[in-house]
């Protein structure tokens, strides 16, 4: 399926490793020019060295600090200056798993602030930035990276995936009319370097070994194992292109079917 994102120029945040560097590289290999962007300057120059080795593909690395709006400002303003326009947004920069995953006696206020700011605010700096070149376009998507525990109840930290789900249906109707989409995804357990420090952290919490915490995951999903960061990717890039023009304002699973509720 040709996804038409040859020259298409897209920025995302957090894609220094992960999720974020797994979308930038698919986004490379569809023939679109990407900017990535994170507050770890070595990381990102490596990581954008490497997407290109890998793909021959159009990336620059910029540095920014989602919790700064003039950051985030100028971050945009140079990614579009670097390619001469702007596409698409992928906000993935967070916190992997959030900030805040014990009980109400332990919490720390102040991190959940920081969890919400990263996240939350900094998705809709992101979007308040590079508004103004996708209505210059006429083309934008948005695609925000959500996460499973905004639908359920065992870390505190999930509210901030609550709250983007939120943000994304009230941006995609003010968006809607110039052509914009907004969307969010909540991907499952993931393969990422990240994932392997909550196994660790939950093993400790549990007194379980982090291999038992997986297997956990593993049997806990209909598919019986851990999603792929490129399957990721590939929903993302779909939702980044003309062809996904009707989606918008939606919430998707992508979890290998570990979500048990029904979502209507």
């Amino acid at each position: 399926m040709d996804l038409q994102l040859k020259d298409r120029v897209a920025v995302v945040t957090g894609g220094g490793m992960g999720i974020g560097k797994a979308v930038a590289r698919e986004l490379l290999g569809e023939g679109a020019r990407v900017v990535i962007a994170a507050r770890t300057v070595a990381r990102l120059e490596a990581a954008a060295r490497e997407l290109h080795a890998e793909t021959g593909g159009e990336v620059a690395a910029i540095a920014a600090d989602t919790t700064s709006t003039e950051s985030v400002r100028a971050m945009v303003a140079a990614a579009a200056d670097r390619f001469g326009r702007l596409d698409i947004l992928i906000n993935g920069a967070a916190a992997p798993s959030g900030l805040v995953r014990n009980t109400l006696a332990e919490a720390d206020p102040e991190l959940l602030l920081a969890d919400l700011n990263t996240k939350v605010v900094g998705y809709l700096r992101c979007a308040q930035a590079a508004e103004p070149f996708f209505r210059a376009g006429g083309y934008g998507r948005i695609i925000n990276i959500g996460g499973l525990t905004g639908r359920s109840s065992h870390a505190l930290s999930g509210m901030r995936n609550l709250a983007v789900v939120h943000m994304t249906k009230a941006l995609s109707d003010q968006l809607g009319p110039a052509g914009i989409t907004v969307n969010t995804i909540h991907p499952g357990v993931v393969e990422t370097e990240h994932i392997h420090e909550l196994y660790e952290k939950e093993a400790a919490r549990q007194n379980l070994t982090s291999a038992e915490i997986e297997q956990g995951f593993i049997d806990r999903t209909p598919i019986r194992r851990v999603l792929a960061a490129d399957e990721i990717a590939q929903l993302v890039c779909f939702l980044a292109s003309p062809l996904a023009g009707a989606i918008t304002g939606e919430s998707i699973g992508i979890d290998g079917g570990l979500t048990r509720g029904i979502f209507i």
